[in-house]
Parts: structure tokens; sequence; C-alpha cells
């Protein structure tokens, strides 16, 4: 097994204290948003055999198993992180495995540089992802039902936002949300900026069930983003609790700390609160225009003491074991390979070549191999993350 050296991305959502706090570092007095554990060749984890992308890519049948290797390839089929929002991230969607592998083969063929802000497809892969609460965290999760929609618009008694909770009211459900969605996005951004200036206001005045919206309004006065998230619903996750975002599912975390594991993927299309390019087209070519409930996730626990946070995904499993200080040591031998994190706590490993065992206290993490025999003992909160069976 290998202690992993992390790379910290300091986005310029990110929190100042979160990441620092559970590494028990100082802060930089910079955002330091993600932490990222994994082969993703953008930040590959360090250890002390090298880059763990460069150690998979030398063997993958050795550190990935034969099963993994044959059903994803020669790469580390997920990719782990803390994620420690301080301000709203982009509001977004991700496609699914056809639309990204059509997406991906369309732009190649058309020669649009990887850097290029029209590309909106950097590989074949689709990007379910989970993110799971540290501390109470904050986001916006789906589509909410378009009358509900129609009434937070309509309370915030702004005449030019009637239009829309008149569409949202007259349409049936999945009509009425892309057609909504339509015109936020494809209005005219300068003539619109009054519009969200004023519904901020008034969300800011409410508070209540438009405090999130207010929020978002704080760091995106003008942004048409505001009027969207509008549409989505607010969620709230306690610690342990945990949202799975699949394809087409739009999605934005607006504070908070969790861990989040995802397939390993960048294929983002971005639909308000950022900078960064919009392609409106292909973006409503890819929601899916479906209300309902977000789903909150509570793990089951086995008999092991494992806890399990069931999706319907292949590219990853996440799980956590909360242990006491006189637990037997748990067996994590297994055929995929893992990612492990404490979350609090003083825990040990012992496994092939580490007679003596290895600590893993808070913030610190470990790659384990396929295969590799793998102990746990001590007390404390362990996130392991790996792939399904």
């Amino acid at each position: 097994m290998d202690r992993l050296v992390n790379t910290v991305r300091p986005y310029a959502w990110g929190s100042t204290t979160a990441i620092p706090e559970l590494l028990g570092v100082a802060p930089s007095g910079t955002p330091q948003a993600e932490m990222w554990m994994g082969a993703h060749p953008g930040a590959p984890s360090r250890t002390g055999r090298g880059p763990l992308d460069e150690l998979v890519a030398e063997d993958p049948v050795s550190e990935l198993g034969r099963a993994t290797v044959a059903r994803f390839g020669p790469r580390l089929p997920f990719l782990f992180k803390v994620l420690a929002a301080g301000a709203p991230l982009s509001l977004q969607v991700h496609p699914d495995l056809d639309q990204a592998r059509a997406g991906y083969a369309a732009e190649e063929a058309a020669g649009i540089p990887f850097d290029d802000p029209r590309r909106n497809y950097k590989d074949p892969h689709h990007k379910p992802e989970l993110i799971c609460a540290l501390t109470p965290f904050h986001g916006l999760c789906g589509f909410r039902d378009p009358a509900e929609a129609a009434d937070t618009m309509a309370a915030l008694d702004v005449d030019s936002l009637k239009p829309y909770v008149d569409l949202l009211r007259a349409h049936p459900e999945e009509a009425a949300l892309r057609e909504v969605l339509t015109a936020i996005l494809t209005a005219d951004h300068a003539e619109l900026a009054h519009t969200v200036t004023e519904a901020a206001h008034a969300a800011a005045r409410l508070g209540g069930a438009h405090t999130a919206y207010a929020r978002i309004a704080h760091h995106f006065p003008t942004d048409p983003g505001v009027l969207a998230a509008m549409l989505l619903n607010p969620v709230t996750l306690q610690p342990g609790e945990a949202l799975y975002l699949g394809a087409g599912v739009p999605h934005a975390y607006i504070d908070g700390l969790g861990v989040e594991i995802m397939a390993n993927s960048d294929n983002v299309l971005r639909c308000g609160l950022t900078p960064k390019h919009v392609d409106v087209p292909e973006l409503l070519r890819v929601v899916r225009f479906e209300p309902g409930e977000p789903g909150i996730l509570r793990p089951e626990a086995s008999a092991s003491g494992e806890e399990v946070y069931d999706t319907p995904i292949d590219e990853f499993r996440l799980s956590r074991y909360v242990r006491a200080a006189d637990a037997a040591p748990t067996d994590l031998t297994a055929p995929t390979p893992q990612i492990l994190l404490a979350v609090d706590g003083a825990l040990r490993l012992r496994g092939a070549g580490t007679d003596d065992g290895l600590s893993l206290d808070q913030g610190e993490s470990v790659f384990v191999p396929a295969g590799e025999k793998t102990e746990l003992s001590g007390r404390g909160t362990v996130f392991r993350a790996t792939v399904a069976a």
C-alpha cells in the first residue's frame, strides 16, 4: 500500500479553512477547493514509488486487478476528492456514456483544441458522481415541480418574472421546464441583469425558502443562473448523508465540506453561475427535464461494519467504517484497487510489506493495489473508495 501525497486545487469558490482544518495545517489565506486522490493526469496523487498515474500505466493489472482492466481499460476508473465549497460552484450537468462518446468524437473530428473554451467533451467517458457531507452541506439538485418553481418566482413580486411564472403554470411539466430554462439562457444577458438584481434583493428580503437563491445571488448578482437555480430543488445534507448525481441532472454545490467520488472524466456542460463558456444548444440536448425530489442517500450497514452508499454505477463504490477503539480489526483485502481516507481518529493499516503497520490519521490517505492484503484497526472514521464488484 502507498501513502498518498495529494494536490489541493485552489479554485476561487473554495473555502479558505475547511481543507486545512481536515489536514491539520495552517490556512494559506487562499481558497482550497478540492483535494484530488487518484490517478487523474491533471493532478495525480504521488507515492513513494512515483506518481500514481505512472504506476498504473506501467503495470495496470498489478495495480488495478485483471477484472478492473478488462471492464474499464488500463486506467483507474474513479477520482476521489475532498471538496470544500466556500461559494457556489457552477450550475452544471454531465452527459451519459453515449452522449460523451458521440460528443468527444464530433469535437475530435472538428479539430477543436482541448484548451478551446468551446470544447465541451474532454474525453469519451460519462461523469456520474456522489457527494457525501462531512459538515452540513448545501446545494441544488434536480428540477423541482414546476408549480413550486412558479410559486417561488411569484413570491418575489418582480414584474419581469411573470412570463416565466405563467409558462411554468400553463404547460405540461417537462415542456414547462424546458421552455423556461431555454428562455432564461437565451435571453439577452444585459437586459436580464436588472431582473436578476431585483429577484436577488427580493429573495434576500423574504429569506426562508428563498435563502439559497439569495446566497447564490450574493456571489453572482447579475448571472441568469440565479433564475435557473430557482427551477431546482434546494438540498441540505447532514454529515453522513449523500447525493448521487446521474447523467442529465442539473446541480450546483453552494457551501460545505464533503467527500466526492466520480467516474474519472472531465465532461461538464455549464448552464450558469460561471464566467466560462455555456453551450446552450448542447446543454439543452443533455439535460433531462424530469422533476422530482432529490433522493438523499444514507449508508446501509453490513455485518462487517462497512456502511455502503448504494449507487447504480460500476466505475466507483463509496463506503465508510466508523470504528470504536475496541473494535476487532477489519479485513479490507479486495480484488479491486482502493483508496482509503481517514476523516477523524487514529487508525492503522497492516498488510504485505508493512509488518509494523501504517498509521492513518485525520486527513491522510493511502492507495491499496488490487488483491493486496489489508487490515484496518484503531478508532476513527475512514472512507473507502473502490470499484463496484
